[in-house]
């Protein structure tokens, strides 16, 4: 009888173990290099969470660094057709937060656990949003920086003849943030002409035109550069408080003889000026299945009367382009361009610089752009840009590596 208690009592022991194991896991990440990541999202897979804690609710859970502090999160799905009719999380993708790795910090610990009561939502640091009320501009943002790219209804022609603005361009511009939250829904409600004027949180001093802007694509043929009209489509994928994802597709456009489409997909996360880009190309018939590609940015984006002088810097080993450009009056704007993949040299046409890189018809390949502005607080000359260009760069190139433990 004795030794059947025991055996009871040593099952039981067991079970509850097991019981307060499944409320709870361990994610352990670790870095390779020296240098500080600020800001660095760690994604871990929804199944992962599943395998680790069972029956596991995507607002029902905490996520704690090894200091036991609450750090925001966010759960994505990138496929809104999936089904999930037992309820468990089969449609989610990436249980997604971040951590700031000091330099020399080598691995960093995090428990995620099981809730009684229902998160909070933490607040939305990365956003983006179609903005039919401005001729279908696409806008999106977080923390650091804001953009926008032209859609439809500003290239339709202004017919009939009411004064409406006509731009045709697939260039990306810039928004100035002098603040961490979020702009895009005020400055539009602003109106048109007060974003073009530092009201304290921030400018649109950067002029896109025809250029590609910060970022922009093209296809390069050794000579010139020939570029897509504005977007044809949108589709938000997530939208914060962690990460916004999107995408913009082209409509196919004459490439030295060749038709050529485009998909972007944007990744934007919280404490980034760069920002991830997936660029597929497509080229239809039966013309050569690789191209060169190239980003671009404006040789000369200041505004009006700013006489801008600029700066550019390029790494040939890394695969990186920058530029900071001073304006008279406005501050200065560092912009840039990290191509991690399939790196094929620098090129220049008469308004854009370019750093070149080589895709395979049908298959995404990847390049990092974005911005940083003086007044936004974190970079006051060419040698702090350049210096977190590089960083990001050598960041693209190692990626964080995560594990999942009891």
């Amino acid at each position: 009888m004795k030794t059947r208690l025991l055996a009871f009592a040593i099952l039981a022991s067991s079970l509850t173990h097991a019981a307060v194991a499944a409320d709870k896991f361990t994610v352990t990440v670790t870095n390779d290099l020296a240098i500080a990541r600020p800001s660095e999202t760690i994604a871990l897979p929804w199944s992962e969470v599943q395998k680790a804690m069972p029956n596991a609710l995507l607002q029902k859970i905490s996520v704690k660094d090894a200091a036991g502090h609450v750090l925001p999160y966010q759960v994505i799905n990138l496929d809104g057709e999936a089904k999930d009719p037992r309820s468990i999380g089969a449609a989610y993708g990436d249980l997604l937060f971040q951590h700031d790795f000091a330099a020399g910090e080598k691995s960093a610990t995090f428990t995620i656990e099981r809730t009684t009561t229902v998160s909070a939502p933490f607040p939305t640091k990365a956003f983006a949003r179609f903005v039919p009320e401005r001729l279908d501009d696409f806008a999106w943002e977080n923390d650091k920086i804001a953009h926008r790219i032209y859609g439809p209804a500003l290239a339709a022609p202004d017919e009939p003849k009411r004064g409406k603005e006509v731009l045709v361009t697939s260039g990306i511009d810039i928004w100035c943030k002098a603040v961490t939250y979020p702009v895009v829904d005020r400055w539009y409600n602003k109106g048109h002409d007060h974003y073009h004027k530092d009201e304290g949180e921030g400018i649109d001093m950067y002029n896109v035109g025809t250029s590609r802007g910060c970022g922009g694509t093209g296809i390069w043929d050794g000579q010139q550069l020939y570029v897509g009209r504005n977007y044809k489509t949108w589709k938000v994928l997530a939208n914060g408080p962690v990460r916004a994802i999107f995408e913009l597709t082209y409509d196919a456009w004459d490439a030295a003889g060749a038709k050529v489409s485009e998909v972007k997909r944007f990744t934007v996360d919280a404490g980034h000026n760069l920002d991830l880009i997936e660029s597929t190309f497509t080229v239809q018939g039966d013309g050569a299945k690789e191209i060169t590609f190239a980003v671009g940015i404006n040789k000369d984006s200041s505004d009006r009367g700013q006489n801008s002088k600029s700066q550019v810097t390029k790494s040939q080993d890394a695969g990186w382009l920058a530029q900071w450009e001073v304006q008279a009056t406005n501050g200065s704007l560092g912009e840039a361009v990290v191509v991690p993949d399939n790196f094929a040299g620098f090129a220049e046409d008469k308004v854009n610089q370019l750093i070149l890189a080589k895709a395979t018809s049908g298959k995404a390949v990847r390049y990092y752009v974005g911005g940083g502005w003086t007044r936004g607080g974190d970079f006051k000359t060419n040698d702090d840009w350049t210096k977190y260009v590089a960083a990001e760069a050598a960041r693209a190139k190692s990626p964080v590596k995560v594990t999942v433990s009891p």
